[in-house]
């Protein structure tokens, strides 16, 4: 029998075009699509699929909460993560909501195809660069438990990168993050420590001693 797989995706085009892609397999078959988690939720149980591929961030109810959702309503539905995002928290929320993957949009057809294949029989699908940062974040040593500007764990790591003289595409090959997630990162960062330039964030690091804890990545 086909694999029952159900898209969702705010963006129509990317929504679509999935959904063809994918559905030009003689071994699946995009019972529906879905344009935010509310409506995921509603379509899988009316279809009960077997694979979702979910977006995460969404109108109306987001990728990981709408996983969270499904995986409380149908534990036999398997939802593979589909996003453009590769930051250690959307990685681990999808993973703790119950996703049994996670891929990023890079993804071609046939790496998507048998991540499907590979969901619908109950195994795990991750993207390298994901599997690469799992296994950083299981080797790293723990990060203070306080940090200053009410910081993240990661702003704060990439503070202390920028202090170190890195660049964007060094912290990004560094984390095995992509460079819009870098700087994403440090908008936030500058925004919540009110820095105006990455000398200000460099003469925080020198005159605070600032670490980050973590042992360098590869």
């Amino acid at each position: 029998m086909a694999i029952k797989l159900v898209v969702v995706d705010d963006q129509t085009s990317v929504r679509e075009a999935l959904a063809v892609m994918l559905g030009l397999a003689e071994d699946v078959d995009v019972v529906a699509t879905a344009t935010n988690g509310e409506e995921a939720v509603a379509v899988v149980g009316e279809h009960r699929p077997d694979v979702v591929l979910m977006d995460l961030h969404m109108p109306k109810l987001g990728g990981v909460a709408a996983t969270a959702k499904i995986h409380e309503q149908a534990p036999d539905v398997h939802v593979v993560v589909l996003t453009t995002f590769e930051d250690d928290e959307s990685i681990l929320a999808a993973l703790r909501a119950g996703a049994s993957g996670y891929l990023t949009k890079e993804a071609d057809r046939a790496t998507l195809l048998q991540a499907v294949r590979s969901a619908s029989h109950g195994q795990s699908v991750l993207d390298p660069r994901v599997q690469r940062r799992l296994l950083t974040l299981a080797t790293a040593r723990p990060v203070a438990s306080e940090t200053p500007f009410n910081l993240t764990a990661r702003e704060f790591e990439i503070l202390g990168l920028i202090g170190e003289g890195l660049r964007n595409p060094e912290i990004a090959k560094r984390l095995v993050i992509s460079e819009a997630t870098v700087k994403t990162h440090i908008n936030n960062l500058f925004a919540k420590a009110g820095f105006h330039s990455r000398t200000d964030a460099v003469r925080y690091v020198l005159n605070n001693r600032v670490e980050t804890g973590l042992h360098p990545g590869p």
